[in-house]
């Protein structure tokens, strides 16, 4: 077996130790007492306008907000523990609900805004809501019959919208009007009992492969992540800089890097739609972003198709390799190192003609990128570093409270997701899989039949599949899960390939098929945007728009030529058997929960399931 760890910077002398931080609402409270006037969030002036301008919330402000909801909370009759149930689109408001759970001593239960109805009902009779919050009409009636179902210890379920007439409207300006008689020592001794070690949330984990699980996650964990990657990432986050927050607040990385700004005194703006955020760019200038790779291929590909709509095609090629030769320098060089002159005078070039107005594009001031929730290019990472936005690419999972491992602002390496963070260890087990120790780490799900094959020797067991570099840099190669075994008993790792493929910008996700077969073949999902851009001459009729719950086989002639040169590229990486050999195009709704996770990544045995007659197809003579 091998290791890698990296001490903590900030320890148990600073988390849950007496003078030190006692939970996550000290997170808050002490950077309201060192900056109250600082700016912490940028909300709408009017939500409904996406041209209005935004305004300023001060960290006083956000404070006294939340502590008003607190109030509220305590005056209902919410008990120390009770589990709350959280569920909408991103916004200011899911920070303000967020931390008011926490202020009344409670455990947030978050639930993805585009749960099935049948999940949100599961999940709140699991974690035994006793309140809910929505976001808006919609998530409230989903949110009402399961809780009402939990009889008398229910407490009603509460909207972020506000009331739009008259009558009694439970939102959150209500609940906090509730509070008013509740005096500042009562919240101040309710905040103050939970410890290090108590339950912050329950997050379910989104099912990419199995049943739900709710990890249970402690103070302690958001408490050490929080501290030791703000003390390793200072000149990424910082009073400062701002960022805008547009992955779903469910996920525990968009909570964890919220409390890591509000720590920080990093200006936040939430975008409950992400195709907005393109838009919102010039106005918000935002100096650190977190993406998911899709959106670096699509900045990619947009710059490269404005190119050819100009007759510049094969200068924006050149470009593009000069930005990865540069990326590339400036990875291995060390830092007094002067590029060769030609590279130099390329790079110039081309900055002045592409990459500064690239850098526009994204605000003018982003000095870095976080990449996550799936594999980063390493040639694409390689790009956006040599056009001046470096790419930190990471990886973590929900049960370790999002970041595990990171590359450093300073110490980037493409095709890498960093060595462990503070505080955690990596080792890689005898069969190539993962394993996690450390201060983000949960100690196991609610269930405790879920926790029977979680851990090894004190490790948790993460189901993804990587080695370690000679400088214990992690490299992720696939899921446990995915690996096909063929019937001449080849084991195949499908993720290089499937990797290679899903980097064109016409392809969404790739699934390599071939367990028990002869050969691989592969399903290629195509990005509907895109292929609507890309075939703009055929007929519309040829490209039916898929229902929710329908994969539809695309025939497209130009297309599946184009996806061809990608399987092609995707083959001469791997060996002759792990090269596969037929594909069909497959169209379906991206937004779907059906076969793809709030996080986008795919649900594989859902599409696997709902493509049988096509995967047979692949496999007849």
């Amino acid at each position: 077996m091998l290791e890698s760890s990296t001490p903590l910077l900030v320890g148990p002398d600073v988390i849950g130790a007496p003078g030190g931080y006692r939970n996550v609402t000290d997170l808050l409270a002490r950077r309201a007492e060192i900056a109250p006037d600082h700016a912490a969030f940028e909300v709408p002036s009017d939500p409904t306008d996406p041209s209005a301008p935004w305004r300023d919330v001060s960290t006083r402000e956000f404070t006294e907000t939340v502590r008003a909801v607190a109030k509220g909370l305590l005056a209902i009759g919410v008990r120390p523990g009770d589990a709350i149930a959280i569920m909408a689109p991103t916004r200011y408001e899911w920070a303000v609900a967020d931390l008011a759970v926490w202020f009344a001593g409670g455990v947030v239960v978050p639930i993805y805004e585009t749960s099935a109805p049948t999940q949100v009902s599961a999940i709140i009779h699991d974690a035994k809501v006793v309140l809910a919050v929505g976001g808006s009409a919609h998530h409230v009636g989903l949110l009402t019959t399961p809780l009402d179902a939990r009889g008398s210890d229910a407490l009603g379920v509460w909207s972020m919208d506000a009331a739009d007439g008259p009558g009694e409207h439970r939102d959150l300006d209500r609940l906090a009007a509730l509070g008013l008689g509740v005096a500042d020592e009562a919240l101040e001794e309710r905040r103050l009992l939970a410890t290090a070690d108590s339950p912050a949330t329950i997050v379910y984990t989104s099912g990419t492969t199995g049943e739900p699980k709710g990890a249970v996650l402690t103070h302690e964990n958001f408490l050490g992540q929080v501290l030791n990657i703000a003390a390793a990432y200072g000149e990424v986050v910082h009073p400062a800089g701002n960022t805008i927050i547009f992955l779903p607040l469910a996920h525990v990385l968009a909570r964890g890097l919220q409390l890591i700004c509000l720590a920080s005194g990093m200006r936040i703006a939430h975008l409950a739609d992400p195709t907005a955020v393109v838009g919102t760019l010039g106005q918000l200038k935002p100096t650190f972003l977190v993406v998911v790779p899709r959106v670096l291929q699509k900045i990619q590909a947009a710059a490269g198709a404005k190119a050819a709509a100009s007759g510049l095609a094969k200068v924006w090629a050149s470009a593009q390799s000069t930005a990865v030769e540069w990326g590339e320098f400036r990875e291995t060089a060390t830092p007094a190192a002067r590029a060769p002159l030609g590279l130099r005078i390329r790079h110039g070039l081309f900055d002045a003609v592409f990459y500064r107005r690239l850098r526009q594009v994204m605000g003018g001031r982003v000095t870095h990128i976080l990449s996550g929730g799936a594999t980063l290019d390493a040639e694409l990472s390689l790009f956006f570093g040599g056009i001046g936005v470096p790419v930190i690419e990471g990886y973590g999972l929900t049960e370790t409270t999002a970041p595990l491992t990171g590359n450093l602002p300073s110490d980037i390496r493409s095709g890498t997701v960093g060595r462990p963070l503070p505080g955690s260890t990596v080792r890689i087990s005898d069969d190539g899989e993962i394993l996690a120790r450390g201060i983000g780490v949960f100690s196991g799900y609610r269930n405790p039949e879920h926790n029977q094959d979680a851990f090894v020797d004190g490790f948790f067991r993460t189901g993804d599949l990587g080695r370690l570099d000679e400088q214990g840099r992690v490299v992720l190669e696939g899921r446990l899960k995915d690996v096909i075994v063929t019937s001449n008993g080849k084991t195949i790792v499908p993720m290089r390939w499937e990797s290679s493929v899903e980097s064109d910008s016409l392809v969404s996700h790739a699934v390599m098929i071939g367990e028990g077969r002869n050969y691989l073949s592969a399903l290629i999902i195509l990005d509907p945007l895109a292929l609507a851009e890309f075939s703009a001459e055929v007929a519309a009729s040829a490209h039916p728009r898929p229902e929710q719950h329908e994969l539809l086989t695309v025939v497209d002639a130009k297309a599946r030529e184009h996806v061809q040169r990608a399987v092609d590229r995707a083959n001469e990486l791997v060996a002759r058997s792990e090269q596969v050999r037929r594909f069909t195009l497959i169209a379906t709704d991206l937004d779907d929960p059906t076969f793809v996770t709030p996080t986008l990544k795919l649900k594989r045995a859902a599409v696997l399931q709902r493509s049988t007659d096509v995967v047979d197809a692949l496999y007849s003579s």
